[in-house]
């Protein structure tokens, strides 16, 4: 399958900037997996398309302010790190300043290399690379007085994606540490949000609640991978990242619940979708509590072993994104509503509108 065959044409102005002015504002297309029929809603509107038998499923990750920019200590050139995974230290700890090892993608002018040293956070936090692993890709470890995580939160920036433009306005950078993090975000470890959860509220919730949905917690920590481009002409050819997660034992029991009651299993996002999908692979059809990694890559055609519905943002073209939504509801079905989307001026990517595949 060509990958090509997932483009679309998209007007830069239709990609947004920052958030809704108010949480639970957002346009909320509805796009009909039978018949292709679509429906322009808001996302206030989602309790309408649902049952007490049905039950959503969220992703409790949290983004951290992983991205640190300072200066090398050689050369005084400028030079940011954004920190991915959390490393076991290769050094003895004991009797040391606050110490921790991460997985890093750098961004500098010069090339990487082992023994290279910055500094970061006005002087608080020393960095040395230990590693290059791949391209832009290092293991650096950090040196600090305090606990890195405490001083990522005083100096960290949100790392927003990249068609995010971001030009150091402070009004800018408090928006996105507030909006580009869901109001149930709890597990840190994400260096990208699970952006159909941003279009919850309390007031959504409530209305959730009153027609008695329930709802359960995944964590997928949503790694850079999720902007990765599919740089290879056929869909097949391309590779996914891993992603660390956890389904729990309560969620595990609520969704064979809402199967035996007939109920819909609803994800809030494709990194539930993953989730959801990557462990029903694993066991048979089945949905178990634990704790993996998942490197699961859906396109069509994919059978759904648990996902019934989904809400999701809009999606970037050629994207693994676009693939997964298009296994859901048809490729055909997706790029005519998409271009309804465009023509009707929804609000693209992470901080836009929203579609709900029923």
């Amino acid at each position: 399958m060509l990958t090509s065959e997932f483009d679309y044409t998209l007007p830069p102005e239709l990609i947004a900037q920052e958030p809704p002015v108010e949480r639970g504002t957002s346009r909320m297309m509805v796009l009909h997996r039978s018949n292709g029929g679509v429906e322009h809603r808001c996302v206030a509107d989602l309790p309408d398309y649902l049952t007490a038998d049905d039950l959503l499923i969220l992703n409790d990750t949290r983004v951290f302010p992983a991205r640190l920019q300072g200066f090398w200590t050689d050369t005084q050139g400028a030079v940011e790190l954004l920190l991915l995974e959390p490393l076991t230290l290769p050094v003895d700890a004991s009797g040391s300043p606050e110490l921790a090892c991460w997985l890093c993608v750098s961004g500098s002018g010069r090339r990487v290399r082992r023994g290279l040293r910055a500094s970061f956070a006005e002087g608080h936090i020393a960095a040395e690379i230990l590693e290059r692993t791949g391209d832009g890709v290092c293991t650096v470890l950090f040196r600090s007085a305090v606990p890195l995580m405490t001083l990522l939160d005083q100096f960290g920036l949100t790392p927003v994606p990249p068609y995010i433009r971001r030009n150091g306005d402070d009004r800018q950078t408090r928006l996105d540490r507030e909006r580009y993090q869901t109001v149930f975000a709890r597990e840190v470890g994400a260096v990208a949000a699970p952006t159909a959860g941003l279009h919850f509220n309390s007031d959504l919730f409530a209305k959730l609640d009153a027609k008695g949905v329930r709802r359960s917690m995944i964590t997928l920590h949503v790694g850079p991978g999720t902007f990765k481009p599919v740089k290879t002409d056929t869909v097949e050819a391309h590779q996914m990242d891993m992603e660390r997660y956890t389904l729990p034992q309560k969620t595990a029991d609520e969704i064979a619940h809402c199967k035996s009651r007939g109920g819909r299993v609803v994800a809030v996002g494709s990194t539930c979708v993953r989730t959801l999908e990557t462990v029903a692979a694993k066991h048979d059809g089945q949905v178990v509590a634990e704790s993996s990694v998942s490197s699961i890559y859906i396109y069509p055609p994919y059978r759904f072993r648990v996902t019934d519905m989904m809400l999701t943002n809009f999606h970037l073209p050629k994207s693994t994104l676009l693939m997964m939504v298009s296994a859901l509801a048809g490729r055909d079905h997706i790029l005519s509503a998409y271009r309804q989307a465009v023509a009707e001026k929804y609000r693209f990517f992470s901080y836009g509108d929203c579609m709900l595949i029923v």
